[in-house]
């Protein structure tokens, strides 16, 4: 497998690593208003498994980050109307990932969400999640993908001299991580961001980095 070509974090937090301007972008960037992230941020470059062409720039607007929400969310906009915040997802997860949002969201305080750096997501096979949720915000018809993992190369021991495939053996998504010339590359298609990699990195400096989705989509009834 080729390598792909690399993007820098600062490309990612303004969004130029996702796709899709429009409606359910702007919704759910209003959605997390309140979580405190500007665009601009410094940092190294590093190998993500995609190679979008990057987006018109967006000198003058401030880029605001995504909520990371559990598996099987609708979009932003549709989330926010309809989630109940009755906690059943919450106390549903076996493995206590989920949580609510804190005051610093605003609008999506007390809403689900998964911080994956802290807790990630285990990927149940039986998703209690979405089996708890009533108000259908969480659905299984939807993807189940929440975000997408990247490797910062510089921190990475396989890219450093080292061996380690730790994250491929544990990644609980088959294909999402795979090993290439004794070096981890990370497919952004197959990728759900359930961040087990990042929790089992052993890196000195940990190497991989978990980004929320910009965009989901609206459910089937609600698409345009």
């Amino acid at each position: 497998m080729d390598r792909e070509p690399s993007i820098s974090r600062r490309d990612l937090l303004r969004g130029r690593f996702f796709r899709g301007d429009g409606p359910g972008r702007d919704a759910a960037a209003a959605g997390a208003e309140g979580a405190g992230g500007t665009g601009g941020t410094g940092g190294t470059g590093g190998t993500g498994g995609t190679g979008h062409a990057p987006a018109p720039s967006g000198i003058g607007r401030r880029a605001t980050l995504p909520i990371h929400r559990p598996p099987g969310a609708i979009d932003e906009a549709g989330f926010l109307t309809g989630c109940t915040r009755c906690n059943a997802c919450v106390e549903a997860c076996p493995v206590d990932a989920i949580v609510l949002a804190p005051p610093r969201f605003q609008r999506a305080a007390g809403t689900p969400m998964i911080d994956p750096h802290t807790n990630p997501c285990v990927m149940c096979a039986d998703t209690p999640c979405i089996t708890a949720c009533e108000p259908r915000v969480l659905r299984p018809d939807q993807p189940l993908k929440m975000g997408v993992a990247w490797i910062e190369t510089m921190a990475c021991l396989a890219y450093t001299g080292s061996f380690c495939t730790v994250c491929s053996e544990r990644c609980p998504v088959e294909g999402a991580i795979q090993v290439t010339q004794g070096r981890p590359v990370i497919s952004a298609e197959r990728c759900t961001g359930c961040g087990i990699c990042h929790g089992v990195c052993p890196a000195p400096t940990n190497a991989i980095a978990i980004m929320p989705l910009f965009d989901r989509p609206a459910p089937a009834a609600r698409a345009p």
